[in-house]
């Protein structure tokens, strides 16, 4: 395959409004990726200003976390035909990455810790609940055990058949239930969706939700490189084994992180380089 003549579009949700932690990496270290393979890669914002049209160009999608006060906003512009392309991608198996905010969006519904229930696109079937102002947040590392049973399956053969785990960072005051939608993972190390269930995340059909920030891709690029290459597969309908890049340094910092978090690295496999 002569990758100069395949391009990826990613739809980076709400730039202004959604990038409250640095979650703009998760687009960076996608279309970095994508370029140092030498595939066409654009970036495309989905904003206010964008059509349900642009939402339906896209090949993956990524949103990031925001205030309650942006959420609200956000939610507003989503709707109606903008709303059913969203939902439409998703139910098709875009390929997606949705941290904090995004995943709430995703859901039935937010209530915040003061103010009015925000009402979700009802994608996943979960809802999240801030218990209130003078409630503790969820904050610190995160180490989850990736159980989504297409994922871990694809993520384990791209690593050789070892079992996937993610290393993250999370910051919120909202906690989420799942219904029927499947867990992203368990928590090894954290407090993930709710601090009590062991949960973290969720999976539906190829998108990702997860509280995890850091940002989670540079973190885990091999997350990344599933991105990439369920999206090639997608959209192009060929094989594709993606070229590995030299990830040393992002190996060394999950190390890191892992023996600092005391967890048994012995069972978390690299990405190989």
């Amino acid at each position: 395959m002569n990758n100069q003549q395949f391009e990826l579009s990613i739809g980076w949700l709400y730039p202004t409004l959604m990038s409250t932690y640095g979650d703009r990496g998760n687009v960076i270290v996608i279309e970095r990726r994508t370029q140092w393979r030498g595939y066409g890669v654009k970036v495309v914002p989905l904003d206010q200003n964008s059509t349900a049209d642009d939402i339906k160009s896209v090949d993956i999608i990524v949103g990031g976390g925001a205030q309650d006060r942006q959420q609200e906003i956000v939610m507003r512009d989503l709707q109606g035909a903008k709303a059913d392309a969203m939902r439409e991608k998703l139910d098709n198996g875009t390929p997606g990455v949705f941290t904090c905010g995004s995943p709430q969006l995703l859901g039935h519904y937010y209530e915040p810790g003061a103010g009015q229930r925000i009402e979700g696109l009802g994608i996943l079937d979960l809802v999240s609940v801030h218990p209130g102002e003078n409630t503790r947040r969820c904050i610190g590392n995160l180490v989850i055990e990736v159980t989504a049973a297409k994922l871990a399956q694809d993520l384990k053969e791209m690593l050789d058949g070892a079992t996937p785990y993610l290393v993250g960072f999370e910051n919120h005051g909202g906690r989420t239930k799942l219904g029927k939608v499947e867990a992203l993972g368990k928590v090894v190390y954290g407090l993930g969706n709710n601090g009590e269930d062991g949960t973290e995340g969720a999976f539906y059909q190829n998108a990702i939700a997860t509280y995890s920030h850091g940002p989670l891709l540079p973190k885990n690029p091999v997350v990344a490189d599933w991105l990439i290459q369920t999206a090639l597969r997608n959209k192009y309908d060929v094989p594709v084994s993606l070229t590995p890049l030299d990830d040393t340094l992002a190996m060394q910092g999950r190390s890191a992180m892992l023996k600092r978090l005391d967890v048994d690295v012995s069972k978390v496999q690299m990405a190989k380089v």
